[in-house]
């Protein structure tokens, strides 16, 4: 597969690191042409630099791995190259106190799908700091770290899982593309309780045999 990336920061990092090793194509765009090419160079393999436009228009996916605000501006100005594309965005739109940013409007990946209406816009990776997507693979408890996935079109929707699975994980389906705010208000509730409250989220939900009621199970109270 053909990754173009948007970006060369952490995320950008992490994520390209795997799909390297798996063989993919990956080329870094970025406004610094330095850091592209640093990047570049750290991740091996296959791996290119150039600027935004040129990675806009290498990939098969083109990961939007850009900062909250400025990613709808930079997809905006690339829509041209990004047109027909899938667009892979990872971005927590999550500010001080850990305040959901989009509250009361579109979603960081709708307003990403409406900057560039001719892309098709799939949601993942967002729900973890960028040092889990360095693991290999993220691995908790013996069971692998699940990814929801969001977005409206198969084929984009099968190759994000794809690239899931690269990074050792397991694609969850997450709904359409309409479900993408709900995802990043899940990172916001998750890292409020992670880095405000130094809690566990996962000790807000039963295990599955539970989810839907405790059913036939012998009360342990």
């Amino acid at each position: 597969m053909r990754i173009g990336v948007l970006g060369t920061g952490n995320m950008a990092d992490a994520l390209a690191t795997h799909w390297v090793r798996a063989g993919h194509e990956v080329l870094v765009g970025g406004r610094d042409a330095a850091k592209a090419r640093h990047l570049a160079s750290r991740l091996g393999g296959a791996a290119g630099h150039g600027s935004l436009r040129a990675a806009a228009g290498f990939g098969d996916v083109v990961l939007a791995a850009l900062p909250y605000g400025a990613g709808e501006t930079i997809v905006g100005e690339l829509r041209a190259p990004l047109a027909g594309r899938v667009l892979l965005d990872c971005a927590n739109p999550v500010g001080p106190g850990f305040r959901l940013l989009t509250d009361g409007g579109p979603s960081a990946a709708r307003r990403l799908a409406d900057a560039a209406p001719g892309t098709r816009v799939v949601k993942a990776f967002n729900l973890c700091h960028e040092d889990v997507w360095r693991m290999d693979p993220p691995v908790f408890g013996g069971q692998r770290l699940a990814v929801p996935v969001c977005g409206d079109d198969d084929t984009a929707l099968a190759l994000v899982r794809q690239l899931v699975r690269d990074v050792g994980c397991t694609p969850l389906a997450g709904g359409g593309l309409d479900r993408a705010g709900l995802l990043e208000a899940t990172a916001a509730l998750f890292i409020g309780l992670w880095v405000g409250e130094n809690a566990d989220a996962r000790a807000m939900a039963p295990p599955l045999a539970f989810a839907a009621g405790p059913g036939d199970t012998p009360s342990r109270a």
